[in-house]
């Protein structure tokens, strides 16, 4: 489903900053080498990450769901110096590919790319994060947020993709009522009654949420 006329979209992007080389490089490389493409955050999406992390000034970023390391890398602009980007994948089939960008990129020495699950990575790294990205699998956003809020600091940001669900959320735009729709409604609203946090969902691309912890 596609929320914007492409015209419009089109015209948003025109009149957005562009990407850098390497991003286009990724974004081009991704839509004719690697498995399902859409994932990729995109140019749009991939900018408004950027000046969220520039306004924000992290030093501890933490993104689940690498990919092929485009958000990450979009994330990675706005890093205080001497900060670290931490970022969990399961496909170790990108793995080669994404510690290439992150190298090519300039920020390789603050990339932390880890490969396996989330759920067990995530306890046993030893920060306190700023922004966290969550886009993996929907069927654990849920416990990826309630794993990772305790080690948020207060005024510390969580985003969420895809919480929109290609229009899934609501019924007219869905089949059936299948896990992963069933998973992300079940997410947006724990986020939304959650009282250590106030939040907002966007409607850019497939859906953004936003919550800052109080």
């Amino acid at each position: 489903m596609e929320f914007i006329d492409e015209e419009l979209l089109r015209y948003s992007e025109e009149h957005t900053t562009g990407e850098s080389e390497l991003l286009h490089k990724i974004n081009r490389e991704t839509h004719l080498n690697v498995m399902k493409p859409r994932m990729l955050s995109g140019h749009l999406q991939g900018r408004l990450l950027s000046l969220y992390s520039k306004m924000i000034r992290p030093h501890q970023i933490l993104e689940i769901g690498t990919y092929t390391g485009y958000s990450a890398l979009c994330m990675a602009e706005g890093l205080q110096e001497g900060g670290t980007l931490h970022t969990v994948d399961k496909n170790e089939e990108l793995e080669d590919r994404v510690r290439g960008y992150f190298d090519e990129s300039g920020y390789g020495k603050q990339m932390k790319l880890y490969i396996g699950n989330a759920l067990e990575i995530v306890p046993t790294i030893d920060a306190v994060f700023d922004l966290v990205f969550i886009d993996a699998d929907k069927i654990n956003y849920g416990r990826y947020y309630d794993m990772v809020i305790d080690k948020v600091r207060p005024g510390g940001y969580i985003i969420a993709d895809n919480v929109l669900w290609s229009g899934k959320v609501l019924e007219k735009y869905r089949k059936k009522l299948d896990e992963d729709t069933r998973a992300v409604m079940d997410f947006n609203l724990h986020v939304h009654q959650d009282e250590r946090v106030e939040n907002i969902l966007l409607p850019v691309r497939d859906g953004l949420l936003i919550a800052r912890k109080k």
